[in-house]
């Protein structure tokens, strides 16, 4: 009797937990990879410097595809010049070339190429810590599936607030500065935030941003007054400097004009002095 009861019960347990949960219905969400991938620091930094591999392999590309269309042309000009010896010798040069071009494009950019290889290695750390993130929320938010929106599975139509790709973005950006945090004060506050909602968080965001642009805008503040500061002190400069050059043109203008009347007064005048030597001379003569 006391076994049937037992039975009863959890029977009965088993059928409310099945009702709980067909009520609480399937929960299902969803990230975006790509996006994902375009918010995390590390991977941009990585992504611009193969950018700049791929772009400098694409140019010695060029430049073989440029050379060999040179000898081509050459060859093509110098034809008729050459005897049947030189312009098979030619050709074959040209096909030596050609095959190390397209041997050198294969390496670079073929299916088992350094673009491929290089890509996978830069993104497979990722997709593992994205991986890791998402059975993490799926348990702690009770999710039942959740799909990639990149992948190839076809999304006719996904609702934003089923999206938990910034809740992933904001673990890995956490996990970075975890990572970089030097002091304990730093790792706690860190810690501290991670604890927090998304709602909680945001509001410490709209918070630390408002205060970051007090600062700036204190910033900006101190800048113009230096900025008048400095123009209203480099107009007084430019004034004093102007006063000064005035002063010394005056007093040299002054010194100039008292040698010059010096000089006047020292020297005789040129025709005074010529009739008084003629007087003498008559005077001398009587």
């Amino acid at each position: 009797m006391k076994a049937k009861q037992i039975l009863l019960f959890a029977l009965a347990v088993f059928c409310f937990s099945f009702v709980a949960n067909a009520q609480r219905g399937v929960r299902i969400g969803y990230i975006d990879m790509e996006y994902i991938l375009e918010n995390v620091p590390e991977y941009r930094e990585s992504e611009t410097q193969l950018e700049g591999k791929v772009q400098r392999w694409k140019a010695d590309i060029e430049k073989k595809q440029l050379a060999i269309d040179q000898m081509k042309l050459n060859l093509a000009n110098e034809r008729v010049l050459l005897t049947k010896e030189l312009i098979e010798e030619r050709e074959e040069e040209i096909q030596i070339l050609e095959e190390e071009m397209l041997k050198y494009q294969q390496d670079r950019f073929g299916p088992n190429g350094d673009l491929m290889i290089q890509r996978r290695q830069l993104v497979q750390p990722i997709q593992d810590q994205v991986f890791n993130i998402v059975q993490e929320i799926a348990v702690n938010k009770k999710y039942d599936f959740i799909f990639d929106k990149s992948a190839d599975i076809v999304m006719l139509f996904a609702a934003e607030r089923n999206d938990i790709s910034d809740q992933v973005v904001r673990t890995i950006n956490r996990a970075a500065k975890r990572e970089e945090a030097l002091s304990k004060r730093e790792k706690k506050e860190i810690e501290k935030r991670e604890e927090l909602s998304v709602e909680e968080e945001g509001a410490i965001s709209e918070r630390e941003q408002a205060i970051e642009d007090k600062k700036n805008e204190r910033a900006r503040i101190m800048e113009e007054r230096r900025r008048v500061r400095d123009s209203v002190r480099d107009a007084s400069r430019r004034e004093f400097e102007a006063r000064r050059q005035r002063l010394l043109e005056e007093r040299q203008a002054r010194r100039d004009s008292i040698l010059r009347a010096r000089s006047g007064g020292g020297d005789p005048p040129p025709d005074g002095g010529d009739g008084d030597g003629d007087e003498g001379n008559g005077d001398g003569g009587l």
